[in-house]
Formats: structure tokens, C-alpha cells, sequence
């Protein structure tokens, strides 16, 4: 991709605030698209999760395509732009009022409209600047880096991708084709999550000594589905599969959460989310950057007690710690993570709430996230953009809705097309975002084997098990690459 605007792609140690700016292991220029020109998107993924981007994605640029492998799904979309179009019409608010042409054109003219990503990128490739790419987890990775190669930049749902070795390929990607990228982890935009950010940077709640997350969802240990069923005339079964292997249809298969094949389970679903806070504040993503000649090897150790081994599925709880080794100015740390009916790990987190409790028990008790320091807690909700400071009185006058240091969002959507047009990196770009999800992956591959884990972030490696080490990669039947 040749770009004549170009920039120097820096990201803060603050979040790309005002402090510690250095270069992380992708450094790169950026093409921008100028100000006063509308951004060309295809939306990559329209049921689902992708339904919030064909709400949203109209008011903010320009949608030329889009793209699914169910036929249903861009009727849907199709008949869904028609009724906002009417909804907007006699809206009470201007906004909305505004957006209302667009929609009707959308619904009216039908945009153009695809099965497969690859064909739409090779069909439109000048007239689409962007991607949005909303699919399941199995097909993040391939549609983000064909994306890339076409020099589109790419905005991609969580969790970024279903492997350690997809992220760290996608990184590398963005980097090598400079283009504007963000994992869809919207609790980072938010005023809490970069407030809370700076008070854990600031020692407002101490050293920090531990921290927890956790997710209620538990994953399904499943076997496999019995016999085959006929393939909906509306769904492409084959594009639908894409990297993963051939299996004959069968609508289980399509639960993407359920299978190690095509989902994440909760690590990717929801940690993606509430482990985001912890592991930027506290800089464990600079693990991932070179070392310097004399420097000792960073190791971050994983293991996983879980209700057993399913290599298929996912097991219906698990606890996974990971021993993180010191960097930048935080001492070594551990993350837990409970998910499911853990034995022991709801009493554990109320222990820590202590009087406090669950504060809002239907926002909070399901996912969250508590950092312990030695002066107080954080408690977060399971998106991170809201927090509690425990104890209560104690942070009593503390400012919580916004930051006073570190960069305000326009929005997370907005953030990354800003980038788009040369501004700022968004803050869960693809240098910082490969490096969460390969810390969360690990989670995952630590409930496939006994041993604790030594995985060495800068060589991508588990030095201790080759068995493991092997599943940080997942075979691409033929016709499918990165």
C-alpha cells in the first residue's frame, strides 16, 4: 500500500496519553483519508454482533458493501436500514432526523452485496477504504489479513482472533501494510475505564497486589454433534467453515462458543473486555517488546484447573492464573480468572468485596474484574467502563467519570477513524490488542494440558511443552491462508 501522508505509529504507556510515549514492536506510518472525505466501509459480518455495526456504522461514514454468508442475514440488514429510514424520519431529534436519507438510500439502492470477502475485495477494491469485520471467531483472522493485503484498514469485533499465532500474524500485518486498525473492546473509549486507568498508574490504590476476573457463562463440554442435517438453502456451509476443517452441516456447529473449532468461549466472549483495564494499566502488554542486549528473557507462566479436558469444547468451569514477570516500574503480578461454577471462586471475590458486596448485582455479579492494591480495590463492571473505588469512604472525593491526563475517546468506532484519517492510533489497535488476545489464547491452551506453561511473548513460543506450543497455531485446509 503506497501512502503519501505518513506518520510516526507511537502508543503511550498511558494509552497514548502524555506520558512514557515510546515505540512498541510495530511501529509504522498510517494513510490517512483527508478530513473532509466520507471513508468508504464494508461491513464483513451483518448477523449477530454485526447487527450493532449496521446500525452505527451509516451515521458515522459511508457503507458500500457488505458481506455474509447467510442470505437471510442481508435481507435482514437490508430491511433493517428501511425501518431506522422511517423510524429516523420523524425522529424528535436532529441527529437522527439527518441520518434518515442515508439509511433510506441504503435500503432502497442495496448496496452491494457479497457471500465472499475475498471476491468483494477483489471486485471493489478501490472504491472501499475500509473494513468492519463481525463474523465468528474462526474467520477473524483470515477476513482481517485479506483485508490488510488490500490495504483496507480494519476495525475487527472481538476477541481479535481464535489463536495466539492469528494475532501476532495480524499485528505484523498491520505493521508491514501501515494501515489503521482496532479491536472492537468498547469499554476502552469510555471516561471511567481511562480515569481508572490513571489511578492505578498514579498509586492512588497502591501497589497493586493481585488481580481478578471473572464471567458466570462457564463453557459447554460438548461432544460431538450426532450425524449431519440438510444445509439451509440460505447459508453458504463451505465460506461458513472457511479455515476450519471440512465436517458435514450440522446447525451445532454453527454455536461457534461451544467449539474450540470456531470460538473463544468466555476468555475471548467477555475477558476481552474485563481483563482490558488490568493488563493496560499495568503495562503487561511491554512483555511483548524486544528485548535489549543483557536483558532477561520475560516468561509468563499459565495454568488451569478445569472441570476437564475437552479438546472439542471447552470445560463447563476453569480457573486460570497467569504469573506475570515484572516490567516498566510494576512488580511481578498474577491474574486469575474464573469462569463458570469455579469451586471457590465466587467466595473468593466477595471475600475481596468484603462489606461492599455486589454493589448493582445485575450489572456486576456476572462479570467484572477487582484490582487489588494496597491502599483500596478497584471493582469494575464486566466491560470495564464503569468502576467503584473500595472502600467507598475512603475515595469519597476521588474523580471517577473522566481522565485528566491520558486522551479523551470520541467513541471507539470514532477512535479508529480518526486513525483512518492520520490521526492518533486508536488505543486498542492491533499492536496492543494482538497482545491481550494472545495473553487471554493462552488461557485457552493452558485447559488442554496438565503443566503449568512458560510462554515466552517476544519468541511466540512455550518453551516447557511441545504439545501445547502446538496449539498456539491451527492448521488452514487448502484454499485459505493468512
Amino acid at each position: 500500500m503506497k501512502c503519501e501522508l505518513s506518520r510516526r505509529h507511537f502508543l503511550s504507556r498511558a494509552g497514548l496519553g502524555t506520558a512514557g510515549l515510546v515505540i512498541l514492536r510495530n511501529s509504522r506510518s498510517v494513510c490517512g483519508t483527508p478530513a473532509n472525505e466520507r471513508i468508504n466501509v464494508a461491513l464483513i459480518g451483518v448477523g449477530g454482533r454485526g447487527t450493532w455495526f449496521v446500525d452505527t456504522i451509516p451515521r458515522m461514514e459511508n457503507v458500500v458493501a457488505i458481506c455474509d454468508v447467510n442470505k437471510q442475514k442481508i435481507a435482514e440488514t437490508y430491511k433493517r436500514w428501511a425501518e431506522l429510514a422511517d423510524r429516523f424520519a420523524t425522529s424528535p431529534h436532529q441527529w437522527e432526523r439527518s441520518a434518515s436519507p442515508t439509511f433510506r438510500r441504503l435500503a432502497d439502492q442495496k448496496v452491494k452485496a457479497f457471500a465472499d470477502f475475498r471476491e468483494m475485495l477483489d471486485k471493489m477494491d478501490k472504491q472501499i477504504d475500509s473494513v468492519v469485520v463481525s463474523t465468528p471467531d474462526h474467520t477473524h483472522a483470515v477476513a482481517s489479513a485479506a483485508a490488510i493485503r488490500a490495504g483496507k484498514h480494519v476495525f475487527c469485533e472481538k476477541p481479535l482472533t481464535r489463536t495466539v499465532h492469528e494475532s501476532r500474524a495480524l499485528s505484523e500485518l498491520a505493521g508491514e501494510y501501515k494501515v489503521a486498525t482496532s479491536m472492537g473492546n468498547q469499554g476502552t473509549a469510555s471516561g471511567q475505564f481511562r480515569r481508572a486507568l490513571e489511578l492505578i498508574r498514579d498509586g492512588t490504590i497502591g501497589r497493586i497486589k493481585d488481580v481478578h476476573i471473572w464471567n458466570t457463562g462457564g463453557g459447554a463440554d460438548r461432544k460431538k454433534p450426532p450425524g449431519e442435517e440438510p444445509v439451509p438453502n440460505h447459508l453458504n456451509w463451505d465460506l461458513w467453515l472457511g479455515p476450519a476443517k471440512f465436517r458435514p452441516y450440522h446447525r451445532e456447529w454453527t454455536r461457534r462458543n461451544l467449539w474450540r473449532d470456531f470460538g473463544t468461549c468466555q476468555l475471548g466472549n467477555w475477558a476481552s473486555h474485563s481483563a482490558n483495564l488490568a493488563f493496560m494499566a499495568l503495562k503487561v502488554h511491554e512483555l511483548w517488546l524486544k528485548s535489549r542486549p543483557g536483558q532477561t528473557k520475560p516468561i509468563i507462566r499459565v495454568e488451569a484447573k478445569c472441570s476437564g479436558i475437552n479438546r472439542l469444547s471447552f470445560p463447563r468451569w476453569e480457573v486460570v492464573t497467569w504469573e506475570i514477570p515484572a516490567r516498566a516500574e510494576f512488580d511481578p503480578i498474577r491474574f486469575t480468572w474464573y469462569n463458570g461454577a469455579a469451586p471457590g471462586g465466587r467466595e473468593r471475590i466477595e471475600d475481596l468485596l468484603g462489606d461492599a458486596g455486589w454493589g448493582d448485582k445485575k450489572q456486576m455479579d456476572h462479570a467484572g474484574a477487582i484490582i487489588v492494591g494496597t491502599e483500596g480495590t478497584i471493582h469494575t463492571t464486566g466491560h470495564n467502563a464503569t468502576f467503584r473505588l473500595l472502600p467507598a469512604e475512603k475515595f469519597r472525593n476521588v474523580e471517577r467519570e473522566r481522565p485528566k491526563t491520558v486522551d479523551r475517546s470520541r467513541g471507539h468506532e470514532m477512535d479508529w477513524f480518526i486513525a483512518c484519517r492520520g490521526g492518533k492510533p486508536a488505543w486498542a489497535d492491533f499492536d496492543y490488542a494482538s497482545t491481550l488476545n494472545e495473553f487471554l489464547m493462552l488461557g485457552n491452551v493452558a485447559t488442554q494440558v496438565e503443566d503449568k506453561l512458560q510462554f515466552d511473548p517476544i519468541a511466540m513460543k512455550i518453551v516447557n511443552n511441545t504439545q501445547a506450543d502446538a496449539l498456539l497455531r491451527s492448521e488452514y485446509r487448502q484454499g485459505w491462508s493468512l
